[in-house]
């Protein structure tokens, strides 16, 4: 493993050099990859997979929406797309690739599919870490691993088609046969990831539920509403308020960010907007560390899983989450992100990478 520096923290990293797609394939080479779910992640992995030369077989309900989707991208029935049962029955790897909630309700009929040597892949910790709020505890003779590429399964698609890796995180949680931890590396390498981080089932889920209300999706959601809201009712025009909160954050500055640095995007940016930045980044950090620490305690206690829970599983989630959704589809903020996306030229080449 490579050691790489953090900040001054040494950690172990595995990249592509050290592990290739070759001792990937090796490692796996006797093993058949059943693929349940695909909604998400599901079909950037099980592309990727197969894509990489891995053997995979793909599980997901006849006549569903979703199974349609398989068949379009090149799942043949009976060959290598099956009802979810009999793929993990197939499977000797069991990539786990639900939502949360769908993996609480289809967990009795996965269990007795779990024999002794399979293994069950996750690419979240939720499941396993709050086992008691999800009735998922796995049989002690088969190996339990993750592999959770940081990033949306159309992310991990895309950057695979244009030949970049992804980041990704691998743990192991049991390792019955003695082999999880080069089968947790293999699959990560095979799904797209360019460099994988170790972790812990239960770190896993702590960070990304805390990214995942926090910067990534929530906190930055909720800042560009104020700020957007702020720039309005001053008299700015939606295109205006929505370039100088959403565009210039997006298309310029972040991608600085990515390259580079932050201190590296503040030098290459004017003195005025320097200074204004390093001044009002503390105000914006005493402002916000309270939240993220109460989000963190409440994700930690165990109060976010068991909100999720609770809500994902109501009968009518899809209905009440598709009026939120469309809340913010049709507020002022994100229909003026639409006109000033149909503007750029790439927008048509961008859509036609994404997995439909």
């Amino acid at each position: 493993m490579a050691k790489i520096n953090f900040g001054g923290v040494i950690e172990d990293v595995v990249t592509r050099e050290e592990f290739p797609m070759e001792k990937a394939l090796d490692v796996m080479k006797n093993e058949t990859i059943a693929i349940i779910g695909y909604g998400v992640q599901g079909p950037a992995q099980a592309l990727n997979l197969r894509d990489n030369g891995f053997n995979v077989i793909v599980g997901q309900r006849k006549g569903s929406k979703t199974w349609d989707k398989a068949v379009s991208h090149g799942w043949v029935p009976d060959q290598t797309l099956f009802d979810i049962e009999e793929a993990a029955k197939r499977g000797t790897v069991i990539q786990f690739l639900l939502s949360d909630a769908g993996q609480i309700a289809l967990w009795p009929a996965i269990k007795p599919h779990l024999t002794t040597g399979k293994t069950l892949y996750f690419s979240h910790g939720f499941g396993i870490t709050f086992k008691e709020q999800t009735g998922i505890v796995p049989p002690a003779d088969i190996d339990v691993i993750l592999a959770a590429p940081k990033g949306s399964g159309t992310s991990v698609r895309r950057l695979f088609l244009q030949g970049k890796g992804i980041n990704a995180s691998y743990a192991v949680f049991q390792n019955a046969t003695g082999k999880a931890t080069e089968k947790a590396i293999a699959l990560g390498i095979g799904v797209g990831a360019g460099y994988l981080f170790e972790t812990d089932f239960k770190k896993e889920v702590y960070s990304d539920l805390t990214g995942e209300r926090g910067t990534l999706m929530g906190a930055i959601a909720g800042i560009f509403e104020a700020q957007y809201e702020v720039l309005r009712s001053k008299g700015h025009t939606p295109s205006e308020a929505f370039n100088e909160t959403v565009e210039e954050l997006t298309q310029s500055l972040m991608p600085l960010v990515a390259e580079n640095g932050m201190d590296w995007m503040y030098a290459n940016c004017s003195t005025t907007a320097q200074r204004g930045a390093l001044d009002w980044k503390k105000k914006f950090k005493a402002a916000t560390l309270p939240v993220f620490k109460e989000l963190y305690e409440s994700v930690e206690t165990g109060a976010e899983a068991k909100r999720t829970i609770e809500t994902c599983s109501k009968p009518d989630y899809r209905e009440k989450l598709a009026e939120e959704l469309k809340e913010v589809r049709e507020s002022e903020l994100w229909q003026a992100g639409a006109a000033v996306r149909a503007l750029r030229p790439e927008k048509q080449q961008v859509e036609a990478s994404m997995i439909n």
